[in-house]
């Protein structure tokens, strides 16, 4: 068995290859950033009229790129979200969006307060058609933007939303596009309107890209589901069978799009973990629990109903760490799911690395994969801690919340240096976080999957 005093600490992060990879990823994304005013800065440009004028244009420029990016950063691109992880990009999806349209806001503020003679009268029907389209743009990505961050305050069902999403999305690109060219201070000269022209193109293909091409290749590789088997807990397990070819690239603890009973082109798909391992494959298996949205329903699907899958992405996986010398891993409820397959790998290829698993829960009820867990005590060296927060008489175990007297109790002094995997509800992951931090465990070596996309 390997000496986990001994082996070298294991970071959480990918080879030098891949480094590089993400360093010209940004890199691109800079330039994609900088484009524009390199552009709109050759050749003959309009005379000034003052700083707060080309301050707001700049700011508009700027909304612009974003916006567009986007479209990018949500195409499930593989080699865009290979280096990160597609948690990651979406996270910073979110971050760019309110970022864009706070320029968007600063864009129109400026020339409202200090130019409001150029904006014309408001009435859209009195109104020159690029002013106007501008504004369209403006309410479309501040639509776009409060319905993605208070969906569930607002009550919005996510398939829904994703279509609201992707219209207001198109709009107000089509719109933005329109007011950039229609304006034409700085886009008069066909260079820069080339420039406009382009963006809208690689626009253009992206979205033929996730929405026609994509989908079209998952009708012609469906999936079949083969069972449906009941975890504990609440959670069921789907398992499909490829109908078409099997997954590729498929490492443990990555995710896929899931769409069952529904066509490809449908937007009634959903972010799940695979919750097995490659090695056990091709079937996939997801385990689901209802919380809501379509999650009610999918628990219910019969074997013999045809799915489609699109993936798999994410890095939460422990073949980021081959040299690792052991993990911790730590999920709170249905955040077991990534874990689970890790486990199944390092189970599959006989790991001797040993594994400290804290699983927590409301109440024993609550447990999935309770005899699944046990059972692979049998082949792998796994110390396993249930943690309940309202424990049944006569419980022996760990109780209340993971904090950091029991993260110390139960990690041996090596594991400082090996991976902390953590996947949970975002208050469990942030408090588990702060404690492990305070133990010493350096933040490079924690990894917590991000709990839900949308």
């Amino acid at each position: 068995m390997t000496d986990p005093c001994h082996s070298k600490p294991a970071r959480l992060d990918r080879p030098p290859v891949v480094w590089l990879h993400a360093l010209a990823l940004i890199v691109l994304g800079a330039a994609v950033l900088a484009l524009p005013f390199v552009v709109l800065m050759r050749g003959a440009r309009p005379p000034s009229i003052d700083f707060t004028w080309d301050f707001s244009v700049g700011l508009g420029f700027g909304a612009m790129a974003l916006a567009v990016m986007q479209f990018a950063l949500t195409g499930r691109l593989r080699w865009l979200t290979h280096p990160f992880g597609a948690d990651i990009v979406y996270l910073f999806h979110r971050y760019l969006s309110w970022a864009a349209l706070a320029l968007m806001l600063a864009h129109f503020g400026i020339f409202y307060i200090w130019h409001q003679p150029a904006l014309g009268v408001l009435n859209p029907f009195a109104a020159r058609w690029e002013l106007t389209a501008g504004r369209v743009a403006l309410g479309s990505f501040l639509l776009l933007v409060l319905t993605a961050q208070f969906r569930k305050p607002l009550r919005l069902p996510y398939e829904h939303w994703r279509a609201l999403h992707l219209s207001l999305a198109i709009i107000g690109t089509l719109a933005a596009v329109a007011h950039i060219l229609g304006v034409g201070r700085f886009t008069a000269d066909p260079e820069k309107r080339a420039l406009w022209l382009g963006v809208t193109a690689g626009w253009l293909v992206l979205l033929v890209w996730t929405r026609a091409a994509v989908p079209l290749w998952q009708a012609r590789n469906p999936w079949r589901v083969v069972a449906n088997r009941d975890e504990g807990g609440g959670v069921r397990t789907l398992e499909l069978a490829p109908e078409g070819q099997a997954l590729k690239r498929w490492k443990p603890g990555q995710f896929a799009w899931l769409a069952v009973d529904r066509a490809p082109w449908s937007l009634k798909e959903h972010p799940f973990t695979i919750s097995t391992a490659p090695e056990k494959g091709p079937n996939l298996a997801f385990s689901i629990k209802p919380l809501g949205d379509d999650t009610a329903r999918l628990v219910q699907t019969r074997p013999g109903t045809r799915a489609y899958v699109h993936g798999p992405y994410g890095a939460f996986s422990v073949d980021r760490a081959p040299g690792a010398g052991g993990f911790v891993m730590i999920a709170g409820g249905v955040g077991i799911t990534p874990l689970l397959a890790n486990l199944h790998a390092l189970q599959a290829r006989s790991d001797p690395r040993p594994v400290v698993l804290l699983y927590a829960n409301a109440r024993a009820d609550d447990i999935a994969f309770h005899a699944e867990l046990d059972a692979m005590r049998d082949d792998l060296d796994l110390t396993l801690v249930h943690v309940l927060e309202e424990p049944p008489d006569g419980w022996d175990g760990a109780t209340g919340r993971i904090d950091r007297a029991l993260l110390e109790r139960c990690m041996p002094s090596e594991s400082r240096n090996w991976p902390h995997m953590l996947c949970g509800p975002a208050p469990m992951t942030a408090a588990v976080t702060e404690a492990l931090r305070g133990l010493g465990v350096p933040a490079r070596h924690i990894d917590s999957e991000i709990f839900e996309l949308a």
